[in-house]
C-alpha cells in the first residue's frame, strides 16, 4: 500500500491488488484525485483507492468517508487510465448531487457537511419520480424469478417467494451472476 499527503487536503491510500502500483499510477490517480479538493477546503479527507485486476479488466475502486456520508465509485475498463478518468468525474458528480440534497436539508434542520462549493444552474436539477407501476405479484421460485428477469431485459425482478411467501428481490450482478435481496415481515 501506497499512502502521500503532499496536496493540502486529501490524503491518499492507494493498493493494488494482483498489480504493482506504479510512480506513474500513483501521481495519475492523485493528480485525478487533487479534482475533487476544491469541495473539501480545510478539512482532513482521506480517500481509499483500491486497483485491482479481473481478467482483463482493469478495475478502480474509490471509497472517500467524510462525516455521515462515504463517497464510493467503481469503474471497469480495459484501460485503466480511462477507468481512473471515469472514477473521478463519478465521484464529482456524487459530491455535486449531493451537495443540492443537503442545501435543502439545512433548510429543515442545522445539520450540513460543508462541501465548499457553488451549485450551477444546471445541477439544481432535482431527480423525481416520474412513472409509478402496480403489478400483481404471483408466486414463483427462484428460476421462474430469473427466466422473467430476462425476459423483460431488467436489471432486477420483485417477486413473492412460493416457498416463503415473502417478497423479494432478484438482481444481476456485474459478474453475471445473480443476487437476491431477502425481506421478512
Amino acid at each position: 500500500m501506497q499512502e502521500r499527503k503532499d496536496r493540502d487536503n486529501m490524503k491518499c491510500k492507494i493498493r493494488g491488488e494482483k498489480i504493482k502500483i506504479t510512480k506513474a499510477i500513483q501521481d495519475y490517480v492523485e493528480t485525478k484525485l487533487s479534482r475533487l479538493d476544491k469541495y473539501f477546503k480545510n478539512e482532513d479527507v482521506e480517500a481509499n483507492v483500491l486497483i485491482r485486476i479481473k481478467g482483463k479488466e482493469q478495475i478502480i475502486e474509490v471509497t472517500i468517508p467524510y462525516d455521515k456520508y462515504t463517497l464510493r465509485s467503481e469503474e471497469r475498463r480495459d484501460d485503466l487510465y480511462a477507468a481512473i478518468d471515469l472514477v473521478i468525474d463519478k465521484l464529482e458528480g456524487q459530491i455535486r448531487k449531493t451537495k443540492t440534497k443537503l442545501k435543502k436539508q439545512i433548510k429543515k434542520n442545522d445539520t450540513f457537511i460543508n462541501f465548499d462549493y457553488e451549485i450551477t444552474k444546471d445541477e439544481k436539477k432535482e431527480s423525481k419520480i416520474v412513472k409509478r407501476k402496480t403489478f400483481e405479484m404471483k408466486p414463483m421460485d427462484e428460476e421462474e424469478a430469473i427466466l422473467e428477469l430476462e425476459l423483460l431485459g431488467h436489471d432486477f425482478f420483485i417477486y413473492k417467494d412460493a416457498n416463503t411467501n415473502e417478497i423479494n428481490i432478484l438482481y444481476k450482478r456485474k459478474d453475471g451472476n445473480y443476487g437476491v435481496i431477502e425481506t421478512n415481515n
